[in-house]
């Protein structure tokens, strides 16, 4: 869903929006290499062998059973249920502002797109998953084409002069965080590796993807933001007229709904893992054939239920899962892989190798820590009932306090 928001990233952030799309995607690229990296050890032979299955695993053997796989457990599943709360609130925020009828309220539209969500409690593997994430893709490579296709309609209009080579240094942040929340997977590539077919192209894998999607997003939003100047939209879609607006939407919402399995299995995975396994506390919620018991696919279908209702009842949702969201996308994507793979293969790197490490460790906290500060001063505007748009004038605030908060709430909706 993050790609909407990218050609406002160019409006914010000019050129370096650009670059960035770039450079974030070849340290994701890399995070993600040496966080699986970590699931190994090479034996006296020269033999890689897994003796890791998770991201948890990996931190018990740095930090501790408690601290490292109780905390990194707990902030997956905290950002993957985050991430499912909200798709199901985008869902139906897009159906509502499609169809808008005064019968129907925000929380209806939600439960009515929850009601398909509810066959994801039968899913098994993680083959199923990615069927479903192949025609998610797809829906928004025809989103994607919709929207290209009618900018080169407006090929007459188009601004190249207005991208900026020198933005404002303030608004800069907000373009980076949207873009590196657009490339955290992180919290999914240890299973994902674990899945595969042939593990030994992984790193293949990762360097076609991301090749890919850095040049899409640049081009993306280069073309998009070029179109429009500075009438360009926090998502790109409001600059559409309606019915192809409308078209949009309503694709954006199945994409939505496709996107829900990813984030839902892996905290499924977590959770089974953590107390439904042989050795925890809790019964196996799986028969001798694999198959799910019937209370499992209760406890599933519950959880699919409370992410509905955490949708609708939350007050200020988006704002606190842009606060939470902050810590632990930057944590779990930039800070720990690298920490991780210091701490287990510092005898196998050179010193430049350790100085890059500690160079995105740096970045990432200090990226971090700005998205947290300004998801926190917005939650409070919010909770003390003050607007956060930016042309208000009401707040005490200064005026590019509010600009942050709002712009946070953007980053937030598109990217958690």
């Amino acid at each position: 869903m993050f790609i909407v928001s990218f050609p406002y990233a160019v409006h914010q952030g000019g050129y370096w929006a650009i670059f960035a799309m770039l450079a974030v995607a070849g340290i994701c690229c890399y995070t993600g290499k040496i966080l699986v990296e970590c699931l190994y050890v090479t034996g006296k032979d020269g033999v890689k062998k897994r003796v890791r299955t998770s991201y948890g695993e990996i931190a018990e053997q740095v930090l501790g059973k408690w601290m490292g796989k109780v905390l990194v457990s707990s902030a997956q599943v905290i950002e993957l249920l985050m991430t499912c709360i909200l798709y199901v609130l985008l869902a139906g925020e897009l159906l509502k502002g499609s169809f808008s009828t005064k019968s129907m309220p925000l929380s209806a539209w939600i439960c009515l797109s929850t009601i398909p969500l509810l066959f994801c409690s039968f899913l098994k593997t993680m083959r199923r998953v990615s069927f479903l994430s192949l025609w998610c893709s797809i829906a928004h490579m025809f989103i994607n084409i919709m929207i290209i296709l009618y900018c080169l309609t407006l090929v007459h209009q188009w601004q190249p002069l207005a991208v900026k080579i020198n933005p404002n240094i303030w608004t800069v942040p907000i373009s980076l965080g949207i873009i590196v929340f657009s490339y955290t997977s992180q919290i999914f590539l240890p299973t994902l590796e674990g899945k595969m077919v042939r593990r030994e192209r992984f790193n293949c894998m990762m360097h076609c993807t991301h090749i890919a999607a850095a040049v899409f997003k640049a081009v993306f939003s280069y073309i998009g933001y070029i179109t429009w100047g500075e009438n360009t939209q926090e998502v790109i879609t409001n600059n559409l007229p309606r019915t192809l607006k409308i078209a949009v939407n309503v694709i954006l919402v199945v994409k939505a709904l496709l996107s829900y399995p990813l984030p839902y299995f892996a905290a499924v995975e977590i959770i089974e893992k953590a107390f439904f396994d042989k050795k925890t506390i809790f019964p196996s919620c799986y028969r001798e054939n694999v198959s799910i018991k019937w209370w499992g696919i209760g406890l599933r279908a519950l959880l699919v239920i409370a992410t509905t209702l955490l949708a609708i009842f939350i007050p200020h949702f988006a704002l606190l899962m842009g606060l939470i969201g902050n810590f632990t996308g930057t944590t779990l994507s930039f800070i720990l892989p690298c920490v991780f793979y210091l701490s287990l293969k510092r005898d196998e790197l050179h010193w430049y190798s350790k100085l890059w490490l500690l160079f995105i460790i740096f970045l990432g906290t200090l990226s971090g820590s700005i998205g947290i500060y300004y998801s926190f001063r917005a939650l409070v505007l919010a909770f003390q009932g003050r607007s956060v748009i930016p042309w208000s004038h009401t707040n005490s605030f200064s005026k590019f306090d509010d600009m942050a908060a709002n712009e946070t709430l953007q980053i937030s909706i598109m990217g958690g």
